[in-house]
């Protein structure tokens, strides 16, 4: 049996222009096989159906009856690794949001909102409205964001490996060995001075020893 994929969705609206009067809709299908999708609009509906995974494929898909007309030659899609991005034209110009993405007042679980694009009604106006259904965004170029490699050579930033080949043991010491951010600094911390009272370092001798000493 076929899973629901997530989808979530946004909009805009505007009474005078139709580049404005559209619904963003994200289909969450990671590890998609691009072969397997089936995506269908029309000015009433929209189905998807692909398989999606790594060691073991799934069947994801989904139909709706979409609240309201939209014009499916005027609309666009995008596919990556992770989703499938739609921008569907609304085909009636107003002021006023759809209700609900779905013309079934229903609650559907798999719908949510998606935050990251959306805007309430009355704030709208001077928003850009971003027409890309990828947002402009390569994310298979990302390589998933997973350690953020390259990013001036931080190496994943547990040491900050990188940065121009800083060793910060090798700094410490040739300062003198100083084991706190206090010694880097030559200043002690707030409630202790550099070595302590128990230090086994007791200074120079007296002047007069070495004169003794001397003789």
């Amino acid at each position: 049996m076929a899973t629901h994929p997530e989808v979530l969705w946004a909009q805009r609206s505007s009474e005078s222009d139709a580049t404005k009067n559209i619904v963003y809709l994200t289909v969450n299908l990671p590890d998609i096989n691009p072969a397997t999708l089936e995506y269908e609009l029309t000015a009433t509906t929209i189905s998807v159906k692909a398989k999606a995974g790594t060691s073991t494929a799934k069947d994801y898909e989904f139909s709706l009856e979409l609240f309201g007309e939209v014009i499916p030659e005027e609309s666009k899609k995008s596919l990556t690794s992770r989703s499938l991005s739609v921008v569907l034209r609304k085909k009636e110009l107003g002021i006023a949001y759809w209700p609900r993405l779905t013309k079934n007042k229903n609650k559907t679980p798999f719908i949510k909102t998606n935050f990251d694009k959306w805007v309430d009604e009355d704030e709208q106006d001077g928003v850009a409205v971003d027409e890309d259904p990828t947002g402009g965004m390569d994310m298979e170029g990302l390589g998933g964001m997973g350690g953020l490699g390259g990013m001036g050579g931080m190496g994943g930033m547990p040491g900050m490996g990188g940065m121009g080949g800083m060793d910060f043991e090798k700094m410490m010491a040739s300062m003198g060995g100083a084991g706190s951010a206090a010694g880097a600094t030559g200043s002690p911390g707030d409630d202790e001075e550099i070595g302590g009272d128990d230090s086994d370092d007791d200074g120079p001798p007296p002047l007069e020893d070495l004169e003794a000493a001397a003789a």
